[in-house]
Order: structure tokens, then C-alpha cells, then sequence
């Protein structure tokens, strides 16, 4: 039937231009940024599942950056802890020169003064060990705590060593002289079993300090792949969208002309007239 109020040939064109047009649409929005899923429109149940990784994501930024600060903390702590045993080494060689109970007075108050000047300086060197408000080898801090995981509910614990004087690691005491030569030789007994259980401390303070190194690798390499997961889900296929949308074009231009000629049949109704 012919009529002047219904085109149902235009009426098809039409619908199949629009469909086209929406997904010359789609692929174009895939080409400008470059994901196939931007959006829960566009599929919403891979939506939620890459928005639930990049929150893992973003969670492992601050688990990486709390494992960076306490392993920081740690090494301030294992670089003083060096320079302590090197303080003692020194200690321990004035010690044995004030042993000698040959040097005059003069002598062993000069070996004195220098010991009591590095016996000092430990007490310094201990204070400044801080990073961050954090020392973990002055007795301030009992142990560290880093996150382990993006929940936060999960922790990886250095834990502190006292290397102060006059405590269980270093016994040497924060008034102890070298003025007498029996002084100077209880003193390279006591030097001696300090420096035996500062070594360990600090091998139990490196291996801390591995440990959160260890743990901060598996992070990185985990928000890795979480990343390339996320990829796999939403990322646009660059070439085949780029060939879609050549096909597209050409058939949205097939349709505008489907579209004109399905227009032209009214026209044959006039001839009816003539």
C-alpha cells in the first residue's frame, strides 16, 4: 500500500542509521579513551570488578609507602648501631692503653678524657637516630609497624633494639672511666661482651630490615599485576576498534543514502495525479 502519511521503508532506514550512528558512537568514545568498559553502562558487573582492583591499587600505595618508612627507620637505626660498635672498638683500644700500669698519670688522664669523650658521644650518636619522630635503638620505640596489606588490617613488625648505656645490650655504664689501670681492665671485659651482643642486635635489626624490603617487592610486583588484570578487563583494542570504525563510517554513509532513497518514495504517489 502506498501511502502519503506512513514511509515504512524510511522508518527502517532510519532505525538502522540510528543503531549505527550509537555504535560509531561507541567505538569512537573506545578510541578517545581508550577502554572498552569507561563506565557501568557500558558493562556494569566488569565495572565493579575494576573499580574493586584500582581501590587495591591505590591501597598498596600507602602499604608502599609505610613499608618505605619503616625500613627507613630501621637502617637509621642499623647505621647507628654501626657507628656505636665502632665507638666501643675505639673505647676498648683506650681501655687496653690505660691497662698498662707503667704510663705516668699524665698519660692515663689523656686515655680517660678520650674515652669519656666516646662513651658521650654514643649517647649522641643514639639520640639523633631518629626518621620520621621514630628510633628504634634508644629504648623510645619498642618496635615498628608497617602495613602488610591494602585492607590494613595486616602489619609487619621490626622490632627495637636498646643500645643505650648502661642497658642490656651495651653494659657499659653512662659514668664508667678508664682512670685506673683496674678500671681500664674490667672495662675491656665489659667493652667485650657489649660489642658480642650489639653484633647481634644488629644482625636482628638488618634482618628486619630485609624483611620489610622483601615484603615491599611482593607489593610492587602485586599492584603490577592487579594493574595489567584491570587492563585485561577494560582496556579498548586499539586496531580492531580503529578497523570498526572505518567499517562504521562507510556503513552510516550506505545508510544515509538507503535513508534518501527510501525518502524519494512519496514522490511516486504524484504520478498517480498526473
Amino acid at each position: 500500500m502506498l501511502s502519503i502519511n506512513t514511509n515504512y521503508g524510511a522508518m527502517v532506514a532510519l532505525q538502522n542509521l540510528n543503531a549505527t550512528s550509537t555504535q560509531l558512537q561507541e567505538v569512537q568514545n573506545r578510541i578517545n579513551t581508550g577502554l572498552k568498559v569507561n563506565g557501568p553502562k557500558d558493562n556494569g558487573a566488569i565495572f565493579a570488578i575494576a573499580q574493586g582492583m584500582r581501590s587495591d591499587v591505590q591501597g598498596f600505595n600507602s602499604v608502599n609507602n609505610s613499608l618505605n618508612r619503616s625500613i627507613s627507620v630501621v637502617d637509621t637505626g642499623v647505621a647507628a648501631g654501626v657507628a656505636v660498635s665502632d665507638l666501643l672498638k675505639d673505647m676498648k683500644e683506650k681501655a687496653l692503653a690505660a691497662k698498662d700500669s707503667a704510663i705516668d698519670s699524665n698519660a692515663r688522664a689523656a686515655y680517660n678524657a678520650e674515652f669519656v669523650a666516646l662513651r658521650n658521644q654514643i649517647a649522641t650518636t643514639l639520640a639523633n637516630a631518629s626518621f620520621d619522630g621514630s628510633n628504634v635503638v634508644n629504648g623510645t620505640n619498642s618496635n615498628v609497624q608497617a602495613l602488610a596489606n591494602s585492607d590494613g588490617n595486616s602489619f609487619i613488625t621490626a622490632t627495637g633494639r636498646d643500645l643505650s648505656l648502661s642497658g642490656s645490650i651495651v653494659t657499659v655504664a653512662t659514668t664508667s672511666t678508664i682512670s685506673t689501670s683496674a678500671q681500664a681492665s674490667t672495662m675491656i671485659a665489659t667493652i667485650d661482651s657489649s660489642l658480642n651482643a650489639l653484633n647481634l642486635a644488629l644482625a636482628q635489626l638488618g634482618t628486619d630490615s630485609k624483611k620489610l624490603g622483601i615484603h615491599k617487592n611482593f607489593i610492587s610486583k602485586l599492584a603490577d599485576e592487579l594493574q595489567n588484570g584491570i587492563g585485561n578487563l577494560v582496556d579498548a583494542d586499539v586496531a580492531t576498534e580503529s578497523a570498526r570504525l572505518q567499517s562504521l563510517q562507510t556503513k552510516q554513509q550506505l545508510g544515509v543514502q538507503a535513508l534518501s532513497i527510501a525518502n524519494q518514495s512519496p514522490t511516486v504517489l504524484l504520478s498517480l495525479f498526473r
